[in-house]
């Protein structure tokens, strides 16, 4: 940059001192061609004139050797332009950009990360918080800058204090928490079904209680101590029940879950994400079963219900449970090899299909001398087959 500014200013000196040494009359001339080849050159321009910094040092040295008065005339730029130019070059000049040593370094990625994932672990600490929690990992930060970084993320860095959202609340409960929702079947002949699903949010244990075409207060009542009888022990475990705000679950419903310790939470109207768990296993009922299979009455649905409920808990996978089953406690692990003896079996009629690995066949003791063969006998005229066995 510094070489071709020299050169380009060289050789515009040289050009000056061959000017001086020729005639007026040679100049004047030379002038007048210049001008008219500028003009030329104006009129097929469609844009402004670009100079770049050699271009605007020389005009502004020039500007120098004649007055103020014939700039206009002489340059083709405006006396502004060239006093601004001036002004650029004195402040270029003063420049220390270059020389600034550079300040306090930013917060790595990794500690905003770090920020990020506590603050959304632990809703209720504040950026002071934080910082003193940083601080303990040896980390120090400034409280500011913790604060800092959480208002660029959309985080409140004082969080409000009147408790969990309903998300937190059920993940922190939800080894306690068993929902109930009904789910609306249409048979062949158009006949409305209703199906009282319950679903246990820690195990994902699905249960039906009972399918009817009248539901009442008395009916569901009644499937409410069935269920307490079929959960036994495991009913002492729970603390919370959901369910929307159907007239179906009247007070009698309530008692019975109010009797064994459970709290009785119900959602808001038009609010089906408070109780989403148990919204979500209509949905798989729909897609997976009811949607596949045409309904002929009450007694078909139950039947059917029933066998998809034991494959829904004893075989269907979870990702909420690392891919395991309701009522099966750890994956089996298995040889990469023994995926050879994996077969089919359906289930509900052929609409879902479980996969298990066969079992291995008993091998008996051969003996080399004695072998018992079963040999098939079939009798003339009767069609009737008998295994006859004999020692050899």
């Amino acid at each position: 940059m510094l070489l071709s500014l020299f050169y380009r200013l060289v050789r515009c000196l040289f050009g000056l001192l061959a000017v001086l040494v020729r005639s007026d009359l040679s100049k004047d001339a030379e002038l007048l061609v210049l001008r008219h080849e500028n003009q030329v050159l104006r009129r097929q321009l469609s844009g402004r004139l670009r100079w770049d910094h050699a271009d605007r040092f020389w005009l502004t040295a020039l500007s120098r050797l004649m007055s103020h008065r014939r700039w206009a005339e002489v340059f083709p730029v405006t006396p502004a332009t060239i006093l601004r130019w001036h002004r650029n070059l004195v402040a270029r000049k003063w420049d220390y950009a270059s020389r600034r040593r550079p300040g306090r370094p930013s917060t790595g990625t990794p500690v905003k990360a770090l920020i990020i994932r506590m603050v959304r672990e632990n809703p209720t600490w504040g950026h002071r918080r934080i910082q003193g929690e940083l601080a303990r990992l040896g980390h120090a930060i400034a409280a500011s800058t913790v604060w800092e970084i959480l208002h660029a993320a959309g985080i409140d860095p004082a969080p409000r204090r009147v408790g969990p959202t309903w998300r937190q609340f059920l993940t922190a409960q939800a080894h306690a928490i068993i929902a109930c929702d009904f789910l609306v079947v249409e048979t062949v002949l158009l006949q409305r079904l209703y199906v009282l699903v319950f679903i246990e949010h820690g195990s994902r244990r699905l249960h039906v209680a009972g399918v009817t075409a009248r539901p009442t207060g008395a009916w569901a009542a009644q499937q409410a101590r069935n269920l307490a009888m079929d959960l036994g022990d495991r009913f002492g475990a729970l603390r919370f029940l959901i369910h929307d705000r159907d007239p179906v679950f009247t007070a009698a419903f309530g008692e019975v879950f109010k009797a064994e310790g459970l709290r009785i939470i119900t959602t808001l109207p038009k609010a089906p994400r408070m109780n989403a768990i148990c919204e979500r296993i209509n949905g798989t009922l729909r897609r997976e079963l009811l949607d596949r299979i045409l309904v002929l009455g009450e007694r078909h649905l139950a039947l059917v219900l029933g066998e998809y409920v034991s494959h829904y808990n004893g075989h269907r996978p979870h990702q909420s449970r690392q891919q395991r089953p309701p009522d099966v406690q750890a994956q089996p692990v298995r040889a990469v090899a023994d995926l050879r003896s994996v077969r089919r079996k359906p289930v509900v009629a052929g609409v879902i299909n479980e996969y298990h690995h066969a079992a291995l066949p008993q091998l008996r003791p051969r003996n080399s001398i004695f072998e018992r063969h079963t040999i098939g006998v079939v009798g003339k005229g009767t069609g009737v087959s008998r295994n006859a066995t004999c020692d050899l």
